[in-house]
């Protein structure tokens, strides 16, 4: 960046290229320049974790469900994968950023931000010889943007990874120069905007708003009339405006459970059965944190992959799992038709608040025994796809 001086904070945000691809290519060198996908078998309902650029060329994509995936690319490569192994590349990544600035806000296992607005350096420089470094010290690929914000160093991050060519890593590093934030963000798309998915995204384009420009230069007073406090948000950013800290410690915002079911389930009985155990293992975790929430959500997904999240908000906190049910019953039975298949359920509370309520040592002793089960399996399933480990009917 030019101008490394105050009021300019010089953010960077990083992103491992393809992780968990770049790791198994590590520990596999014969994988590299393979069409290749980290994932879950094909004949269950696994799904693409990650995949290769090469197999990116035939359109596998992250998400993808696997049958599909060895459809569209025949040649493809099955990696069950090794989250031991990934769980310690992303330490020796993050070792090297906190080498840099004690100012590092992870935010997943394989993306962060840094602060680095105290060095002396360019931050366009610090990001080079980050970059360097990891590549020397933990040989994965990783690509960078430099801001003078959070929003701003995302997207520029994100920019730079897709000017590559697409065949092999990008190794990017985007720069966004102070002052010209919303220069950068104008003539990108207006999905590219943080808060902007896809319904935003069409109700935009009915506006003819297509580009974060056309935002930006909307009447904001409009967007707050038909988006509401959203509508005021997206004209901020759409300038490029974003005074969020880089936090070295996360606060708890939702705590939810969900079950995808090996077999898509239609029986009443067995849905509020799954309800229900969510329900209890969502209030133990509410109690374990000491927190209440007033917004009860359900999350429900088709044997058509659509999904659907509904919420309600109550008229007070609450930690107890009856509660969290009945409403979460209810919302289930408004949303979905009789004898309908659900293949996932989730429930979900949020819009937490501390009560400060005492646990005995058999709440805690039972939550702790339940929560690392319950992480071991998410962790599991996130890594290497929703068939990995299922719930049984009982």
């Amino acid at each position: 960046m030019d101008n490394p001086q105050p009021p300019y904070r010089k953010i960077i945000h990083l992103d491992l290229d393809a992780f968990y691809c770049a790791v198994e290519e590590l520990l596999d060198p014969s994988l590299k320049g393979k069409p290749f996908a980290v994932g879950g078998s094909p004949t269950g309902r696994g799904v693409v974790t990650s995949c290769s650029y090469p197999a990116r060329a035939f359109g596998v994509h992250s998400a993808m469900p696997m049958a599909r995936a060895v459809q569209v690319c025949k040649e493809l490569v099955i990696v069950r994968g090794s989250r031991d192994e990934y769980s310690r590349r992303s330490r020796q990544v993050m070792k090297v950023l906190r080498q840099a600035t004690p100012l590092v806000e992870q935010i997943s296992i394989d993306e962060a931000f840094l602060d680095v607005t105290d060095n002396e350096k360019l931050a366009s420089a610090v990001a080079k010889e980050l970059q360097a470094r990891i590549l020397d010290e933990t040989g994965l690929p990783n690509s960078l943007g430099v801001a003078t914000n959070k929003l701003i160093a995302k997207v520029a991050s994100d920019v730079g990874k897709k000017a590559g060519d697409g065949k092999d890593y990008p190794n990017a590093i985007q720069v966004v120069p102070p002052g010209r934030e919303a220069e950068f963000l104008a003539p990108l798309p207006t999905k590219a905007l943080w808060g902007v998915g896809p319904k935003t995204a069409a109700r935009l384009a009915e506006l003819g708003i297509r580009t974060i420009g056309d935002i930006a230069s909307w009447p904001q007073d409009d967007l707050r009339r038909r988006f509401g406090q959203h509508g005021g948000d997206l004209a901020r950013r759409a300038k490029g405006i974003d005074t969020r800290p880089v936090s070295t410690s996360r606060e708890t915002k939702s705590v939810s459970q969900e079950i995808t079911f090996r077999e898509d389930i239609s029986d009443e009985t067995e849905l509020k059965q799954a309800l229900r155990k969510q329900a209890e293992r969502v209030a133990k975790a509410l109690a374990y944190k000491d927190l209440k929430g007033k917004t009860v959500k359900i999350k429900l997904r088709w044997p058509d992959f659509t999904t659907l999240t509904r919420q309600t908000t109550l008229a007070a906190p609450t930690d107890e799992a009856e509660i969290i049910y009945k409403t979460g019953l209810q919302l289930m039975n408004a949303n979905r038709k009789p004898g309908q298949a659900v293949r996932l359920i989730g429930v979900g509370v949020s819009n937490l608040e501390k009560p400060g309520k005492q646990l005995t040592l058999w709440d805690v002793a039972e939550y702790k025994k339940e929560a690392q089960l319950e992480i071991a399996v998410k962790e599991i399933q996130k890594k290497f796809g929703e068939d990995a480990i299922k719930q049984g009917k009982e």
